[in-house]
């Protein structure tokens, strides 16, 4: 009782300020409003995630009331994405302005950013359905709200081509799942006796829906497009998207997770999700573009979470999903200083170099196998201690092999301690908060997890090998990876017509 009188509580409160939150969001679309009420506004969607935050650590279990579901998962992603959006509405306050839209910007972001937390605080799957659907149409709002360029209404139309079809996806498979169990209670379709309604093939066709939805918003092979062609829309629109919507695949795949484990179509998530890592790399390296280059990030990283949820890790890819918001989130917030100029070129020495990053090397294989001999026999730890052992080898390579000088060193050490320390302290928090919220699933075994190993080594290897040779394929390759990642025709203007248009009707650009 005293634990769903403390969950009653923080919820009515919760609901309550986003409820102001909401108000204040209208409020701004009344051209009456002046400009400076932004930031009246931004302090009043502070309050949701402090909200948040304090329920979370309150950690008093799982509770459902009414059509709602609060447990430690569901405040964390609210936590997460309402402090994401209140980041990039507090970085835009001086960003957009100036822009036409100034306001209509704050009111879509609020909407996308709380419908996306209570969809996933939702125990009614029609509840779900429709804060996931609010939160793609408030995105394609977003992309296409500079409705006065060409391109970004373009770059809008397909992503609602890709979403559209993402959510009537969806849409079948929660009403297929509702006319086989009779119940529209997540809680309840995922209990014993409702999965027991369903036979083998009803269940794999379900969770090949339910896999559908989830990689089309994920930007997973073959649906990347849609978000290349978003980077049209302003930096911090592209700092929501990739923090706190993308990655929501995650948070789906884990709330479905007893209906996902055990079924065929967690191999079908497994290559797709290879294949894109793969190529979301390739995008990666040989683009010039910051943006798209982060975008290619994006899509080898989201691959990486999902081969977590279809390995059962889903600890794991939660812990992902929001290590990876939050870093990419800086990222796009920091694009303009991507470009330096004057930047001194630093001598250095090539052979010290060499040794450091061979130091690194090893510490990163040590790690790994350490790593891995914790649970030798999980398939899901063979490619966690792969990718701990490269990021911490790619880690001291960057901040203590390529130092200047002995104190860029010591400088570059004391920064990859850090890191280390926060990577540890969030992992053990983590799994303190979410050990009861988030289920084992059934781990993949070992074979699996070496199968996916010898994949990516493999074709790495093989990639790297026609690179080095200069070969036909080589440059076949490279050049179908430009491709793959360059915009098409009609998302590129060689200079932005819509301002030569507004210069001629007499209009102001800022």
């Amino acid at each position: 009782m005293l634990n769903f009188l403390d969950y009653f509580s923080w919820s009515t409160v919760f609901f309550i300020v986003l409820g102001v939150s909401v108000c204040s969001a209208f409020l701004m679309l009344i051209p009456r409003i002046p400009v400076n009420y932004v930031r009246v506004h931004i302090g009043i969607i502070a309050l949701p995630p402090i909200v948040a935050l304090l329920a979370l650590v309150s950690n008093n279990g799982s509770v459902i009331i009414g059509p709602w579901h609060f447990d430690s998962l569901s405040w964390l992603w609210s936590t997460f994405v309402l402090t994401i959006g209140l980041i990039v509405q507090r970085y835009a306050v001086h960003y957009l302005l100036g822009d036409r839209s100034y306001q209509k910007y704050f009111t879509l972001l609020t909407f996308t950013t709380v419908a996306d937390s209570l969809a996933w605080l939702s125990d009614d799957l029609r509840l779900l359905l429709i804060g996931w659907g609010v939160t793609l149409l408030g995105l394609t709002l977003l992309i296409g709200l500079r409705k006065e360029w060409k391109v970004a209404r373009h770059a809008s139309k397909i992503s609602a081509r890709y979403f559209a079809i993402s959510w009537a996806i969806m849409l079948i498979a929660i009403v297929w799942i509702e006319q086989v169990t009779g119940h529209w209670e997540l809680s309840q379709v995922l209990s014993q006796n409702s999965l027991a309604q369903l036979n083998a093939v009803e269940k794999t066709c379900i969770n090949l829906l339910l896999l559908l939805s989830t990689i089309i918003p994920a930007a997973q092979w073959p649906f990347q497009r849609w978000l290349l062609d978003s980077v049209v829309a302003p930096t911090p629109i592209s700092a929501v998207m990739h923090a706190g919507i993308v990655n929501a695949g995650s948070i789906m795949l884990t709330r479905f997770a007893p209906l996902f484990n055990g079924d065929a179509v967690q191999v079908v998530l497994l290559v797709l999700s290879s294949i894109s890592v793969l190529i979301g790399t390739g995008i990666m390296l040989v683009q010039v573009d910051y943006k798209r280059q982060l975008v290619g990030s994006t899509i080898a990283q989201m691959g990486f979470m999902l081969i977590e949820c279809a390995l059962g890790a889903y600890l794991a890819a939660i812990t992902h999903a929001v290590l990876h918001g939050l870093f990419k989130s800086t990222l796009f917030l920091q694009a303009a200083s991507a470009a330096q100029q004057h930047k001194p070129v630093a001598h250095k020495s090539h052979v010290s170099s060499s040794i450091w990053i061979i130091i690194g090397g090893g510490l990163g294989l040590l790690l790994g196998i350490a790593f891995w001999l914790t649970s030798p026999d999980e398939g899901y730890q063979l490619v966690s201690a792969l990718i701990l052992g490269w990021s911490v080898a790619l880690a001291w390579t960057q901040l203590v092999a390529f130092g200047t000088g002995h104190i860029g060193r010591i400088a570059g050490m004391i920064l990859f301690a850090g890191a280390a320390i926060v990577f540890k302290t969030v992992h053990i928090v983590f799994e303190k908060l979410l050990h009861d919220a988030i289920p084992s699933g059934i781990q993949q075994s070992i074979s699996m997890g070496i199968l996916l190993l010898v994949i990516l080594l493999v074709t790495s290897a093989i990639g790297t090998w026609l690179v080095r040779k200069n070969s036909k394929t080589s440059f076949v390759i490279y050049l179908w990876l430009i491709r793959l990642g360059e915009p098409k025709k009609k998302l590129v203007e060689s200079h932005p017509k819509y301002l030569t248009q507004l210069l001629s009707q007499g209009g102001n650009v800022h």
